[in-house]
């Protein structure tokens, strides 16, 4: 198995009166496998029926919006888990504190170990495509296979901890000034408080 990438070449000149090539990467993307084909597999593959399996696969969603949010991280089973955020603005001045500094909402999935060296050890075949979109080149990646932690999406090595005082990690935002950081909401973002879930559940996989 592997990944399929397209390196595509394209005018990246931000000048309308001027030209620069460059081959851009991108992710080919794949069909979206619908809920009754899955469904369907998962049934095959475990000798339950489709029914039951269709019922489990609806009581797991609605039980991830629910105590998601409530503040949750939610272990899925087998994959990892999954917590909402936000990312937002800072400021110095207490008073200016509001919900007017959020700029985004956001889904964070935090993978488990396996889903994680799956990826790792997956090769990427990459296909060129000249600005004619000719096929000039095929290449299989030979990276080394790091996997990016959603847990720590900033550069500059802040983490999602609200406890380290700066109000989460500056991400991509903060690269354009204005000092974006994420989950202000969440003092312990790191996965790992499922106790007091209803059914007492345990803690979610950070």
């Amino acid at each position: 198995m592997a990944i399929k990438v397209k390196a595509v070449e394209r005018n990246v000149s931000f000048d309308k009166n001027s030209e620069k090539w460059a081959y851009v990467l991108q992710a080919d993307l794949y069909n979206k496998l619908s809920q009754s084909k899955v469904i369907n597999e998962a049934s095959l593959r475990s000798g339950i029926t489709r029914g039951s399996i269709n019922a489990a696969w609806d009581a797991i969603g609605e039980m991830i919006k629910a105590w998601a949010t409530e503040g949750h991280a939610v272990a899925i089973p087998g994959l990892g888990s999954m917590r909402f955020g936000l990312r937002a603005s800072s400021v110095t001045d207490v008073n200016k504190v509001g919900t007017s500094l959020i700029t985004s909402r956001r889904v964070i999935f935090v993978p488990n170990t396996e889903i994680k060296d799956e990826l790792a050890k997956t090769s990427i075949n990459i296909t060129c495509y000249d600005r004619n979109g000719e096929i000039v080149k095929r290449v299989t990646s030979t990276d080394d296979g790091e996997v990016e932690d959603p847990e720590d999406d900033n550069p500059g090595g802040n983490t999602q901890n609200g406890e380290n005082g700066n109000g989460g990690d500056n991400t991509q935002n903060g690269e354009n000034g204005n000092g974006e950081g994420t989950d202000p909401d969440n003092g312990d973002d790191n996965g790992g408080g499922g106790g007091g879930l209803p059914g007492g559940g345990g803690g979610a996989e950070g």
